[in-house]
């Protein structure tokens, strides 16, 4: 596991150390290349703590150095213990003010903790930014309800006097430190840190939750990293499908074996491959712009990097289709049984490339694509059930189908999980497939989601279903730590998010692609978003997610999150206070959907909508307009008591 921090002492003993040989042990640790400037910071702030902490003469209390934040390898300055309250202190060397992103990235530090490592979880927390030429900004502390308070801004010479007036104003028993600091670290991270943090060269096992966690992704990712190096070693053809329940991290494994083997150069080259398109472009672009920020390397040059590294299935498959060997060894398909089937894939050839001859399901074709390489090739099929969206996905059978007809040489490895219905429809035989092989590490059984993240799915899958008897009964274990409310007022929506927010938690708006008549309230689902602006851009850019004025749809947002969410519910999918109903905007009226199929995408929609809010959300359903006729309330106050009934609160 990664080094807790680089530095731990008493403050007896850190008085008593050299500046140097603290900075030297800090430096040991450090994995990056080390600038000159770096140490120098480390020997002011290290001075600046030196003077402060000799007006302790109890000289209790401890100090750790570059600690470890639960969201992905980033470091604190400094975390202090005093008196029972746990002290997280950014230092910002050579500021003559105190900037709002710093105090937000110092605040975001103690939310981590005090959500994200168990022996936080019951602590007073309080971020302190320290810029070491500017004067105290800050006056009393001010605590929210999780008893962490919002950042004090203080100057050097007051840092411990502040830290002492709080300690004694609070009155907390002591504990210790060293015991508090392993206690246990429960990161629930998004797909982007979880992507930063491999790109930096963690172990997936630090993104783990729990040993449980640990175990499973360390074994498939070990299983997986095997079986590539026997098929390089003596020249096989392996096709891997690797399932897992829901959070299990299928994705992470796969991006794991990506970023250990992401060098063009290298023996087992790897890339991974989505047919998501916004999550490509999010992770392409937050992976250039961290790796970037580590290494000091040109934007432009980090984006060719990761543009390798991780690839949109689709510009995949166009690459090769008059030809070529991929330079990649090992391919991954992320949500492989989202490929198209046949008649899609023959559909799109034929009215996008032209080609009137295309009569390959899209699994079919990738699999004929890594077969042209000569010597080896190794395919990884993440496999996932449930949240189609769209039309023409083949399924697991897809790939199946391929095999048993064309690829009868390649060696094919799964768990029996695969043998299940969630993953293989009835009636397809795998003992068909030509050399099947059983491997039970190629199933993630652990689910990695947090309680409330699981207790989310299940409220949402029985609210999407009209079980409103079964929702209420699972939001009774939510709501105390999962807020969700409703409103007709989407000044009101927006207004809630903003105050719940705090520090750097995310928020944005989200509606259903079919919402057409959510225009009507300012919400304009047919605007096209850059996702990677909308979710990576800071609140001072307009087109960002934050400004909370751009909507992104179920198509933007399936495989990411925020952590605050206005999910805007249209008359698409209206309760007419039996059961809920499908439309389908088209012209210029609502048309009811038949299909079974069409059905099911767009409750699909909405359990993906609702479902992408890490800490809570607040859902919109407008009141309609009686003189318009696409709007009528009736659509919409069904649904509106709807909600209330399955336990949500009004705001």
């Amino acid at each position: 596991m990664t080094q807790r921090s680089f530095y731990s002492a008493s403050f007896k003993d850190f008085l008593s150390a050299e500046p140097d040989a603290i900075t030297g042990q800090i430096s040991r640790f450090h994995t990056q290349h080390l600038l000159h400037s770096q140490t120098r910071a480390w020997l002011t702030e290290i001075e600046i703590l030196k003077r402060s902490l000799a007006e302790s003469v109890e000289r209790e209390g401890h100090i750790f150095i570059e600690f470890m934040i639960p969201r992905m390898g980033r470091r604190a300055d400094v975390v202090m213990i005093f008196k029972g309250i746990v002290f997280v202190v950014e230092f910002k060397v050579g500021a003559t003010v105190f900037i709002a992103a710093d105090m937000r990235q110092a605040h975001g530090y103690a939310l981590d903790l005090k959500n994200f490592h168990r022996g936080s979880h019951d602590k007073y927390l309080v971020p302190l930014l320290v810029a070491t030429n500017a004067t105290s900004q800050s006056e009393n502390p001010v605590f929210a309800g999780d008893n962490v308070a919002l950042t004090l801004c203080i100057s050097p010479g007051e840092l411990f006097s502040r830290m002492r007036l709080i300690a004694e104003r609070l009155n907390q028993p002591t504990f210790d430190p060293n015991l508090w600091a392993d206690s246990g670290y429960l990161p629930t991270p998004t797909i982007i840190e979880a992507a930063q943090a491999l790109y930096a060269s963690h172990n997936v096992e630090d993104i783990a939750r729990s040993e449980a966690d640990t175990q499973n992704l360390g074994q498939t990712s070990q299983q997986l990293l095997q079986l590539i190096h026997d098929a390089r070693i003596n020249k096989r053809k392996i096709i891997c499908f690797v399932t897992g329940v829901p959070g299990a991290g299928k994705t992470l494994v796969g991006l794991n074996i990506a970023s250990i083997h992401a060098n063009r150069e290298e023996n087992e080259y790897s890339v991974f491959l989505s047919g998501n398109g916004p999550l490509v472009a999010v992770l392409q672009e937050a992976l250039a712009r961290d790796r970037s920020s580590r290494t000091g390397d040109s934007i432009s040059a980090t984006r060719k990097e990761t543009e390798s590294f991780i690839q949109n299935i689709h510009r995949f498959r166009d690459e090769y289709l008059h030809g070529g060997v991929p330079p990649e060894k090992v391919a991954i398909f992320d949500e492989a049984q989202r490929a198209w089937d046949k008649e899609q894939a023959s559909d799109f050839m034929r009215r996008k490339r032209g080609i009137v001859d295309f009569d390959k399901s899209e699994p079919e074709f990738l699999i004929e694509v890594m077969d042209r390489r000569q010597d080896w090739a190794f395919i990884i099929a993440l496999v996932g059930g449930g949240q189609e969206i769209n039309k023409g996905e083949a399924g697991l059978a897809g790939w199946l189908d391929a095999l048993k007809a064309k690829f009868l040489d390649w060696d094919v490895y799964f768990s029996t999980a695969l043998l299940s219905g969630e993953y293989v429809s009835l009636g397809v035989d795998l003992n068909a497939v030509s050399r099947a092989n059983v491997l039970p590490n190629l199933h993630l059984a652990t689910s990695m989601r947090s309680f409330r993240a699981e207790k989310l799915s299940s409220f949402i899958h029985y609210l999407v279903a009209g079980q409103c008897g079964l929702a209420i009964n699972v939001y009774k274990d939510l709501e105390h730590v999962y807020p969700i409310k409703v409103t007709r007022d989407l000044a009101k929506a927006k207004s809630w998010v903003r105050q719940h927010r705090r520090a750097n938690e995310s928020m944005g708006v989200l509606a259903s692609s079919n919402g057409i008549r959510l225009k009507a309230e300012g919400i304009f689902v047919k605007n096209e978003i850059d996702p990677a602006k909308w979710f990576l851009s800071g609140v001072e850019d307009i087109r960002s997610a934050e400004f909370l004025e751009d909507v992104a749809t179920e198509f933007d947002v399936q495989g990411l999150e925020l952590d605050w969410c206005v999910v805007a519910w249209d008359a698409d999918y209206r309760f007419n206070g039996q059961v809920f109903e499908h439309w389908e905007f088209r012209g210029t009226k609502w048309e009811m959907r038949h299909k079974a199929v069409r059905k099911r995408y767009l409750e699909n929609a909405y359990r993906v909508l609702l479902t992408r809010a890490r800490q809570g959300m607040v859902i919109f359903v407008p009141k309609g307009d009686k003189s318009d006729e696409t709007r009528d309330p009736k659509f919409y106050d069904h649904t509106y008591k709807y909600l209330i009934n399955c336990g949500i609160g009004v705001i």
